[in-house]
């Protein structure tokens, strides 16, 4: 029962779509991987952790990370965040996993590794870690963080590379 809330809170974090279009490839720990025939694409999803610091409630957007793949463009494991908070102009957004970091692009609420091969090393990393963090600064000038846990990643990120892998 457990696995099915997780699933559903993951799939409510991607309003984007009918549930009806998606296809569950499973729940692994905290994220899970799904199927789109119809875009096509697949994906693994999870949401940020429960805030823990009383400047941490305030959220312009519900924050998650995926790792997606579109088969038919030709993009494998594309890592993308949908931050809790607009992001300021020009500001830094920054991914911790470890003791590495990385500075990420993005606009809005939004927020991608730099290339490819940015998204190689960070994947690389999120197999070997427990957590991740983001951090940054909204537009009204105020720190925020989004924290992951990692646990399951890189079984939901196996499973959504199969769900498109015959493509």
């Amino acid at each position: 029962m457990r696995k099915v809330a997780i699933a559903i809170a993951v799939i409510g974090a991607t309003v984007a779509l009918p549930l009806a279009a998606k296809q569950d490839l499973g729940v692994f720990g905290t994220w899970a991987a799904f199927r789109d025939a119809d875009t096509p694409r697949c994906y693994a999803i999870a949401k940020a952790n429960a805030p823990i610091l009383e400047s941490e409630k305030y959220r312009d957007y519900e924050p998650y990370a995926s790792v997606g793949t579109w088969p038919d463009e030709g993009i494998r494991n594309q890592l993308h965040f949908r931050l809790s908070r607009q992001i300021r102009q020009n500001s830094r957004v920054t991914l911790i996993i470890g003791r590495k970091s990385w500075a990420l692009r993005g606009g809005g609420g939004d927020a991608w590794t730099a290339d490819r091969s940015q998204d190689a090393a960070v994947l690389a990393a999120m197999r070997s870690a427990t957590r991740m963090t983001v951090r940054g600064t909204d537009a009204r000038g105020r720190l925020f963080t989004n924290r992951y846990s990692l646990q399951g990643a890189a079984t939901a990120i196996d499973a959504a590379q199969l769900g498109c892998s015959g493509r």
